[in-house]
């Protein structure tokens, strides 16, 4: 492949039992991901992690801090910022399926990446987290022995959902064993706070210039997946974090869901609609082009 683009080689004959009906699509689960960025001199910078390669699902792939939501995100929790009705509106749910998307969010941020979006008061933002009693607390989180609200209240804290902007969101493909709704956020880098690498999912952190991290995809460098690059190529306009989060609320969160289709020779075509760059022409044989 030319490019950095993940391409599963069990994808052929997953889309043909789609299409002859021998393949149910499963449910995707609900989640949320988080393009965290900092200001930089030569402009703003995004933090990455590569995926190990033993995952079984994108592994070696780049990626942001991100997953699934907790049924415990739905809980009544501390929160500061837009209203859960308006998050509801901004994202096209219900109000308490709208808070678990914003709650996953903020607490994936900090279960990966060990930078919270949340603050004592509605206007002020934790300094420095990487004391031990904190990691002791993020390290309870990813067991999910402490739920996120129950987090927030042992140390006085509010989720700032004002911090967060929401961006795309993106659907795995039906044909895809593990599927998942993500809704992909902005976020600035708070003041006193840094990153680190806090995932078990992940061997390689980096911060990078949105048009450095795309360059390296095009030339094979950087794997990712579709929803990856799309988004690093839609922050490059951007001269700054602040900036990327006023054009938030202006995106279009209409789903992006890949769609394939069998020809009459037996080619597959699969395109994501609105972003020609993925489209893939799968030969009877099997590899595509």
């Amino acid at each position: 492949m030319a490019n950095g683009q993940w391409y599963p080689p069990e994808w052929p004959d997953r889309i043909r039992a789609l299409a002859d009906g021998s393949l149910t699509p499963v449910t995707p689960k609900r989640a949320a991901t988080v393009m965290l960025l900092k200001d930089t001199a030569t402009g703003p910078s995004v933090h990455m992690l590569r995926r190990r390669t033993s995952m079984a699902f994108a592994g070696g792939a780049y990626a942001y801090p991100g997953g699934g939501v907790d049924p415990r995100d739905e809980q009544q929790i501390r929160w500061a910022g837009p209203t859960r009705t308006w998050w509801a509106r901004r994202l096209g749910l219900e109000e308490a399926a709208a808070q678990a998307i914003v709650c996953a969010a903020v607490r994936e941020t900090y279960e990966e990446a060990g930078v919270l979006l949340a603050g004592p008061t509605d206007d002020s933002v934790v300094g420095d987290t990487t004391g031990e009693d904190w990691e002791a607390d993020r390290a309870a989180l990813v067991a999910r022995d402490l739920s996120f609200a129950e987090f927030l209240d042992r140390r006085g804290l509010a989720l700032r959902s004002d911090l967060l902007g929401a961006w795309t969101r993106w659907i795995t493909p039906e044909f895809e064993p593990r599927r998942y709704d993500t809704w992909f956020f902005v976020a600035a880098l708070p003041e006193g706070q840094r990153t680190r690498n806090a995932s078990t999912e992940a061997d390689r952190t980096v911060w990078i210039r949105p048009t450095d991290a795309a360059a390296s995809y095009d030339k094979g460098e950087l794997l990712m997946m579709p929803p990856t690059i799309a988004t690093l190529r839609q922050l490059t306009p951007y001269d700054s974090a602040a900036q990327t989060l006023t054009a938030a609320p202006d995106r279009d969160l209409t789903p992006v869901l890949a769609r394939a289709r069998l020809g009459e020779d037996g080619e597959i075509v699969l395109a994501w609609p609105g972003h020609d760059e993925f489209t893939k022409h799968i030969p009877t044989g099997g590899t595509s082009s």
